[in-house]
């Protein structure tokens, strides 16, 4: 039985980006669960009035930052004003400058959002790609996305994992044959992401989104 208790109340009011590679039905219930009011849009408009956006994603990097391009300058103006976005799994990998992915498609290079620079990399272990299961968090730096989640496990499924240039941008790390970064930031502590998937993550995941929630309702 869940221990997890949504709250009265909306705390916030939540734009999940629709550019066609998100998981937007487990996202917005898990979302709705943590005390959000969500919007699925396309719109750049909306993101104005949100308090706060998430940038979904499963797939290939090359082909999320060809759907998101339109959107491309409208949420880089959301990040650069100080507010929160959150990008999970793949969305999160967009938040960096670049990835190994397209190279290694033969795609040559694609150019992330930059929000948080570094690049993505391939994992080189001794073991299967892609990484698929559930990985124990341990948070490296406080933020209060990780609040209430050391030692925790997470939901994973991913072929490449962030290297972000500055070392401090990276929150909590989870092993898979090397410590890779399983939730990052930027600088300012308002563009975020996480490797895993909340919404697939049981109640550590639902810990994090009401983190999230209750960080949007504070900005």
């Amino acid at each position: 039985m869940s221990t997890f208790e949504p709250p009265a109340e909306t705390l916030a009011d939540v734009v999940l980006v629709d550019y066609g590679l998100g998981n937007l039905r487990s996202a917005t219930r898990g979302l709705e669960r943590a005390g959000a009011s969500v919007e699925i849009t396309d719109d750049p408009e909306a993101f104005a009035a949100a308090d706060g956006v998430v940038l979904p994603g499963v797939g290939a990097f090359r082909e999320g930052m060809e759907n998101a391009g339109p959107l491309r300058e409208a949420l880089t103006d959301h990040a650069e004003a100080g507010r929160p976005l959150f990008g999970i799994c793949l969305g999160m990998q967009m938040l960096l400058t670049s990835s190994e992915e397209a190279d290694h498609e033969g795609e040559g290079e694609v150019t992330g959002l930059d929000l948080i620079p570094g690049t993505n990399v391939r994992f080189e272990v001794d073991r299967k790609v892609p990484h698929m299961g559930w990985n124990e968090l341990e948070v490296a730096r406080d933020h209060p996305l990780v609040d209430g989640v050391e030692g925790e496990y997470a939901y994973f499924v991913h072929s490449y994992y962030a290297e972000p240039d500055d070392a401090n941008a990276v929150v909590a790390t989870a092993d898979y044959g090397v410590d890779f970064p399983a939730v990052v930031a930027n600088e300012a502590g308002n563009v975020f992401g996480t490797q895993f998937h909340p919404e697939k993550s049981g109640e550590t995941g639902l810990r994090i989104l009401r983190n999230f929630v209750e960080y949007c309702a504070e900005r």
